[in-house]
């Protein structure tokens, strides 16, 4: 990408024509130290094995694990929050609620899914890169856990994730749309787009786990089966791996609730 000036094209149609985020042009590596990013990432690997760890028993693992590491209960809590775990519920809260915009009830509990499209969901997470971190948000099918769209950001704007929505709804509809109640999740626009389309706003009960357990999954794979085993230096690198991992996931990686088949094959062949 070149520098903008006045005789060249904006940045947002520069990102647009290399299909980027623009969030990721602007990405600076985050000013931690090696000892903070190695906090954050071991707390990030062992939360996501262990969702229901609070501030306590995070410090207590940490403590008792072969490499010992020693932390107090204000560096769990700042490495909390900067993650985006929520201490209390076991759920990630990468997306933060604003008591502002409104809280829609959750559609889905006792409710049969039938086919694709029926249930869309999204959610964000933690990606750690080598020099720092991003935040990933991907838009998962429910029925055949179809990866529709995704998206990776340095910051927690709303912006990355209804540029995410805008390019699934190119391609397709669902009737409902499932979210936690974080801010870019609740904010105008985004639910704006939803409702222009006459989709159903669903959101999670405030510190319920399973009511988007689906996505959550999607975050367990991705992190166990590509963000561990790679050490990403850049958003560049971060973008194609992902790419990558989800062409995989979606197409060659058989899900044994699936009887076996890819989400793909369900996805596009439901009801043939």
């Amino acid at each position: 990408m070149i520098e903008y000036n006045n005789n060249m094209l904006p940045i947002k149609r520069q990102c647009e024509l290399l299909d980027i985020c623009r969030a990721s042009y602007y990405y600076k590596s985050k000013a931690i130290s090696d000892e903070e990013k190695k906090l954050l990432n071991v707390v990030d690997k062992v939360y996501t094995k262990h969702p229901y760890y609070g501030h306590r028993r995070m410090i207590e693992y940490l403590r008792n694990k072969e490499e010992p590491i020693i932390v107090g209960r204000k560096q769990i809590r700042s490495c909390y929050n900067e993650l985006g775990l929520e201490a209390i519920y076991p759920k990630p809260k990468v997306s933060l609620p604003n008591k502002e915009h409104k809280i829609y009830p959750y559609l889905l509990r006792n409710r049969d899914i039938t086919r694709p499209n029926e249930v869309w969901s999204s959610d964000i997470t933690y990606i750690r890169l080598t020099p720092g971190f991003v935040y990933l948000v991907a838009i998962i099918d429910w029925y055949s856990r179809y990866v529709l769209d995704w998206e990776v950001s340095i910051n927690l704007e709303a912006e990355f994730c209804i540029e995410t929505l805008a390019r699934a709804l190119i391609k397709g509809k669902c009737d409902i749309f499932n979210t936690d109640q974080g801010s870019q999740f609740t904010s105008k626009d985004f639910v704006g787009l939803l409702l222009a389309h006459n989709i159903d706003v669903s959101m999670d009960g405030k510190g319920r786990a399973l009511d988007n357990i689906f996505i959550e999954r999607l975050w367990r794979s991705i992190k166990y089966e590509c963000i561990y085993i790679h050490s990403l230096a850049s958003v560049a690198e971060a973008r194609t791996k992902i790419s990558e991992y989800f062409r995989f996931y979606n197409y060659e990686r058989p899900h044994q609730a699936l009887n076996y088949k890819t989400p793909a094959e369900v996805y596009f062949n439901a009801g043939n």
